[in-house]
């Protein structure tokens, strides 16, 4: 991974708690999200992606009837620094469970497929100041 711009989310059993990390309460969970990134720009556009990925896991988890004991989602890229276009976002996932590897492998394939954040990623967007 390009760790320049690198951060990570995590939950449940996964979840980090040293002093580098800030903690957001969570729909999904009742101990809440802790967060590891830098304020900045590209740190916070590949937090959106990788707790998109981490809210996705709880959701589609419940929907499969799978219990999640913890999640973490890492993700990092870079920037071309002449045109600060995204050199890509690459993103892993943890997961804490009882079901069985192919039941895990089979919800990060579902997550991966329907991120909304990944998925709006990919497509691009146009971005404009209005006013």
């Amino acid at each position: 991974m390009d760790d320049r711009f690198d951060v990570t989310v995590s939950a449940g059993s996964l979840k980090v708690t040293d002093d580098h990390a800030v903690h957001f309460p969570h729909r999904w969970t009742p101990e809440g999200v802790s967060v590891r990134a830098d304020f900045t720009g590209g740190h916070l556009l590949h937090l959106a992606a990788a707790g998109c990925v981490l809210n996705d896991l709880y959701r589609e988890a419940a929907a499969l009837g799978i219990e999640l004991l913890g999640a973490r989602v890492s993700a990092a890229g870079g920037f071309d620094t002449e045109s600060w276009r995204s050199t890509g976002i690459t993103y892993t996932v943890d997961v804490s469970s009882t079901a069985p590897a192919e039941s895990i492998a089979h919800l990060i394939d579902i997550v991966d497929s329907v991120a909304e954040i990944p998925r709006a990623i990919r497509r691009g967007a146009t971005v404009q100041r209005i006013g």
